[in-house]
C-alpha cells in the first residue's frame, strides 16, 4: 500500500432502502481504483409512485464510466434484491461473475433467458476458496439466511480486512442450508483485526432475539392437521426451507402437495439440484391436484406480497390452471408483507373472504420467522467481528441511524451511509471523499430508461388529470382549415352545465383560431402555448382539472 493509495465503499443501492442492493468497493490512487460490486438487485414499483414500471434497478451510470477498471462481481445470494438487475444490467460492466453454486445456477438461468454468456458465471466454493481480483481477496463464508447457500465476503485488501455481512441470521437449526457457526466468524476475527464490517440493518428495532427456522415445523403441522377443505399457503418462492416446512406438514396431514407459480417450481427445482435440498416430499401436478379430494390437498403458491399475476392473486380472482377456493377452505399466509406491499395483500385477503375461505396471517411470528437478525443477534455478530469501524447497510435510514448509534455505543466507529455516499476506509474512522448522483433505472416492459427521463412523471400527470389531443389544421397562408379537434382521455366528458366537454373545448379553442392574426399563428410555439392555456382554463372551470395537453398542428403545404 502507498501513501496515495485509498480503500473507499459507495453504495448504489441498498442503503437507505430495502432492496436494489449494489455496492462497490475500490483500492488504489483517488480515481484510479480498481473496483469490485457486491451485488447488482432489483426492487419492485408500486402504482403511487412508478405506475406501469416492471422492475426497478439502480443507476449503474458511474460504475458503466469505469467498467475497464471492474475487476469482478460478487453476489451474495438469489434473492432478487440482491441478484435480480444482474442479467439486465451485466452487457454494460461484463465482468466476471462469481457466486457459491446453488446462486450460480439461478444466474446462469438468468443469463441463458438474456442470450448472455454463461461462461462469465464462476461457480465458488467456501472460504477458505479465495477469488482473487486486482488487488482483492475474496472468500465466501456460509451464513444463515432465507434462502439456501447465502456467503458473507471477506474482502482482504492492502488497506485491511473488510466483512461485507450480506443477509444474514443466526439460525443454528435452518431446515435448509447451512446454519449459523460463530466458530467460524470468530477465525474470521482472529486471523486479522477487521477493519470495517459492512453489516445488515433490516431487524435493528426487534429487540427480542432472532427465531429458527425449525421452530416453524410443529405451528404449521398442527394449523394444516386442524383446517378443513383445501389449504393454501403462501411465502417467498426463494424460501426453500419454508416450502420444505409447509410440504412436510402438509404430508404429515395426509394432504398431497402441488406448488403453483413458476418461481417456486424453478427454486424447488434448482435446490435439488444442486443438492441443498434433500428429503421434499413428492409434489403432484395442477392436473393431478383437480382429482384429489378437497379434505387431502394442499397448494403452495406465489404472491405473498400480493403481486398480481401471482399464483395467489389469480386464484384470489377466480380459477388458476382449473384450481379455485370455496367456502371452507384454508388460506395461510406464511410471510411477513414487505412495507409498500399491505394493500396488493390486502386486496387479496378481501376477495378470498367474499369466497367464504378462512384467511389467515403469520400470526404474530406464529407462522413465519425472519431471514434477518434481531437487535440482539446484531450485538453477538459485532462482539465476535470486533470491527474498528462499522457501516449500516440494508435498511431503510431510520435503520441505518438506529444501528450506527448502537454500534457508537458499543465504542465502533461508525457513519449512516446512504446511496452515492463514497466513503473513504482508510483512516481510523470514515470519511466521506464525495457524493455521486446514485438514481434508479425502471424497467417498463423491455425497455429500460432513468427515473429522471421523465416517462413514469408524465405517466403519474396523466393519471391524476387525464389527457386531451388538440389538432389544428392550418393552410398555406397560415389561416385555419375547419375547427379544432379535441380528443380526451380519463376525463370526464360533461360540463357542469351537461354539454359535452371536448366540444365546449372546440368552440372556445375555435374562436381563438378565427380572432388571432397570422403572426400568431405562423408561430407554433405562441399558438401551442394558447392552445394548451385555453384547454387548461376551460377544463378548471368545468370539471376542476388542468389536464395533460398533447396539440397537433398540420399544415398544408403549397403545390
Amino acid at each position: 500500500m502507498t501513501k496515495n493509495d485509498r480503500l473507499i465503499y459507495l453504495p448504489l443501492g441498498g442503503a437507505g432502502e430495502i432492496g436494489m442492493n449494489a455496492y462497490v468497493y475500490g483500492y488504489g490512487p483517488e480515481d484510479r481504483e480498481r473496483l469490485i460490486l457486491v451485488d447488482l438487485g432489483v426492487t419492485f414499483p408500486d402504482m403511487e409512485t412508478s405506475p406501469g414500471v416492471d422492475l426497478i434497478l439502480p443507476d449503474i451510470s458511474w460504475l458503466e464510466a469505469r467498467a475497464d477498471r471492474i475487476e469482478a462481481i460478487f453476489i451474495t445470494h438469489a434473492h432478487e434484491d440482491h441478484i435480480g438487475a444482474l442479467a439486465h444490467l451485466w452487457p454494460r460492466l461484463k465482468a466476471k461473475v462469481y457466486a457459491r453454486k446453488f446462486t450460480a445456477t439461478i444466474a446462469r438461468l438468468k443469463f441463458d433467458e438474456f442470450g448472455l454468456p454463461l461462461e462469465a458465471i464462476h461457480t465458488v466454493e467456501p472460504r477458505p476458496a479465495k477469488v482473487q481480483a486486482g488487488p482483492f481477496s475474496v472468500q465466501f463464508v456460509p451464513i444463515s439466511h432465507s434462502i439456501p447457500e447465502s456467503g458473507a465476503l471477506v474482502i482482504d485488501t492492502p488497506a485491511g480486512r473488510v466483512l461485507h455481512s450480506g443477509d444474514f441470521k443466526l439460525d443454528e437449526t435452518p431446515v435448509v442450508g447451512e446454519p449459523w457457526n460463530p466458530e467460524v466468524f470468530r477465525d474470521i476475527a482472529a486471523e486479522q483485526p477487521v477493519k470495517a464490517l459492512m453489516c445488515d440493518s433490516t431487524n435493528i428495532f426487534s429487540t427480542h432475539a432472532g427465531r429458527s427456522e425449525s421452530s416453524l415445523a410443529d405451528p404449521l403441522r398442527d394449523f394444516i392437521s386442524n383446517a378443513t377443505g383445501m389449504v393454501v399457503a403462501t411465502t417467498f418462492a426463494s424460501n426453500v426451507a419454508r416450502l420444505k416446512t409447509l410440504a412436510q406438514a402438509a404430508r404429515a396431514s395426509d394432504r398431497s402437495i402441488c406448488l403453483l407459480g413458476r418461481a417456486m417450481q424453478r427454486m424447488v427445482s434448482v435446490a435439488e439440484e444442486t443438492g441443498v435440498l434433500t428429503d421434499f416430499p413428492r409434489i403432484i401436478t395442477a392436473e393431478q391436484a383437480l382429482e384429489v379430494p378437497r379434505r387431502n390437498l394442499m397448494l403452495i403458491v406465489t404472491g405473498s406480497q400480493g403481486e398480481r399475476r401471482a399464483a395467489s392473486a389469480q386464484l384470489a380472482r377466480g380459477k388458476y390452471l382449473g384450481l379455485e377456493m370455496k367456502e371452507g377452505d384454508t388460506f395461510l399466509f406464511s410471510s411477513k408483507t414487505i412495507p409498500g406491499n399491505e394493500r396488493g395483500v390486502i386486496r387479496v385477503m378481501n376477495a378470498f373472504s367474499e369466497m367464504g375461505v378462512e384467511v389467515f396471517d403469520d400470526h404474530g411470528g406464529m407462522y413465519h420467522v425472519s431471514g434477518h437478525a434481531n437487535r440482539p443477534d446484531l450485538e453477538t455478530f459485532h462482539d465476535i467481528i470486533k470491527p474498528a469501524i462499522l457501516i449500516p447497510m440494508h435498511g431503510e435510514h431510520r435503520h441505518l441511524r438506529e444501528h450506527a448509534r448502537l454500534a457508537i455505543t458499543k465504542g465502533i466507529a461508525s457513519e449512516v451511509v446512504t446511496n452515492g455516499m463514497m466513503i473513504d476506509l482508510t483512516g481510523e474512522t470514515p470519511e466521506v471523499a464525495e457524493y455521486i448522483e446514485a438514481g434508479r433505472t425502471y424497467l417498463d416492459g423491455s425497455a429500460l430508461y432513468g427515473a429522471m427521463d421523465g416517462v413514469v412523471r408524465d405517466r403519474i400527470r396523466m393519471a391524476l388529470n387525464g389527457h386531451a389531443l388538440v389538432t389544428v389544421i392550418l393552410d398555406e397562408q397560415d389561416e385555419p382549415l375547419g375547427d379544432a379537434w379535441v380528443e380526451l382521455m380519463g376525463l370526464i366528458d360533461r360540463t357542469r352545465n351537461g354539454q359535452s366537454l371536448a366540444e365546449t373545448m372546440e368552440t372556445e379553442l375555435t374562436e381563438f383560431l378565427d380572432r388571432a392574426g397570422r403572426k400568431v399563428l405562423r408561430d407554433d410555439a405562441k399558438t401551442e402555448e394558447a392552445i394548451k392555456r385555453i384547454v387548461r382554463q376551460v377544463a378548471m372551470e368545468e370539471i376542476g382539472k388542468k389536464p395533460e395537453v398533447t396539440i397537433v398542428i398540420s399544415r398544408l403545404q403549397e403545390g
